[in-house]
């Protein structure tokens, strides 16, 4: 076969001119390199997708009603029933204290009870008493004062006739005077005998002196007028009063029984105050759950309001979820959760209870103030609440303070 020489071009030998091959793996290279850039963005679209359906936190956890066991009453514990992380039924005695103290005081409520029930029941006849005496005085001031008009009318009756006997009296020592007169003449003229005269003229004195003994009488008869009516006023007075203070009198009477009666339901409140205070010396669960927090022996002394036990309520747990506030603009209640307990391991189902009213920040013991100028702007957190829904396996292992991640379905 001829070779070619390094200056003879292919033309010049005869020899058809060979086309430069690209390499065969660059193709399926660049191929897979597509197909892979293809596959990441389908998944990266699918997962954009997905992470919209939810959003979700891992600042959250369980939280219940943690209900305080307080003593009502003073006094010294004379037995403690249960014992840390024990399961107590509502109702059921956790401790007793000492009895004794508050039995004696419900015995003397008792006793100032019926003694106050007492002083009503002997109060009570009075009312109807009193009516009676007043009813009495009115009737007796009633004839005292028909009597005293009698008494009147009997007065002017004998006045009237002291002065008809004054004015007889009057007009016959008028006709005595007269008699003496004439006969006087007949003296002077011997006419008549000097005894005839002398007769006379003690007549006329006699009458005279009549005229003053009728003038006293009739005087005295209008005294006694005067003071018959002065007996009148008098009795008349004393009906007026009678009338006026009978219905005080039993408003008086009336007032005291209501009183007795007031006592008495004092002294009965005192014994139904009594009898709670005895009752307070049994220390009763007040719900359901689980015992913590037990700081009481027996032998010691405790004091209205001193907490001894904590009881928490395992059958009303929530999810309390700090969300960031830029992931609750399609948070909704009522969205369904996925509830991921670290402690187990386990999901639960749950749902949004209620959105929040504040943010954490504000509602915390010392709220952030951002009017003093160096205000930095930061994503709060707002707490929502979840509650799991009821009838799910292992819902009794739950416990408040727990650590769990939930997930809220926004769709």
């Amino acid at each position: 076969m001829p070779q070619t020489k390094e200056w003879e071009s292919p033309t010049e030998t005869g020899e058809a001119p060979k086309t430069p091959q690209a390499p065969r793996g660059r193709g399926k290279a660049m191929f897979i390199v597509l197909l892979v850039g293809l596959v990441l963005a389908t998944g990266g679209f699918l997962f954009w997708r997905y992470a919209q359906t939810y959003e979700s936190t891992d600042d959250a956890q369980i939280s219940g009603h943690l209900n305080g066991v307080s003593s009502r009453v003073a006094g010294s514990v004379t037995a403690v029933y249960v014992s840390e992380n024990q399961f107590v039924k509502a109702g059921q005695v956790m401790a007793e204290i000492d009895p004794r103290d508050y039995q004696v005081a419900l015995e003397q409520a008792r006793a100032e009870a019926m003694q106050a029930r007492a002083e009503v029941e002997a109060q009570n006849p009075n009312i109807p008493i009193t009516e009676t005496a007043s009813e009495t005085n009115i009737s007796t001031a009633q004839s005292d004062v028909e009597n005293a008009e009698a008494a009147v009318a009997a007065a002017e009756r004998d006045a009237a006739a002291a002065e008809a006997r004054l004015r007889e009296a009057q007009a016959n020592s008028a006709k005595a005077q007269a008699d003496v007169a004439r006969y006087q003449g007949l003296l002077a003229k011997d006419e008549i005998p000097r005894e005839q005269y002398d007769q006379v003229q003690a007549t006329a004195k006699a009458l005279a002196a009549g005229v003053d003994s009728n003038r006293a009488s009739a005087d005295a008869a209008q005294k006694v007028v005067d003071q018959r009516h002065a007996q009148l006023n008098q009795a008349q007075s004393r009906l007026a009063e009678a009338h006026r203070t009978a219905p005080q009198r039993v408003a008086i009477s009336r007032a005291d029984v209501e009183s007795r009666r007031a006592s008495s339901a004092a002294a009965q409140a005192r014994v139904d105050r009594a009898l709670l205070d005895l009752s307070y010396t049994k220390i009763l669960a007040p719900v359901s759950g689980v015992v913590s927090k037990r700081s009481v022996e027996v032998g010691n002394h405790v004091q209205p309001g001193q907490q001894l036990f904590s009881v928490a309520q395992l059958d009303d747990l929530w999810v309390t979820a700090d969300f960031k506030e830029t992931q609750l603009h399609r948070m909704a209640p009522g969205q369904r959760v996925t509830i991921d307990v670290d402690a187990f391991g386990q999901s639960f189902d749950g749902y949004v209870e209620s959105m929040p009213a504040a943010t954490g920040a504000v509602m915390s013991l010392l709220p952030p103030e951002n009017a003093t100028g160096n205000y930095v702007k930061v994503v709060q957190r707002l707490p929502v609440r979840i509650r799991f829904k009821p009838g799910q396996k292992g819902l009794g292992r739950l416990r408040p303070g727990m650590s769990v991640e939930p997930k809220v379905w926004l769709q």
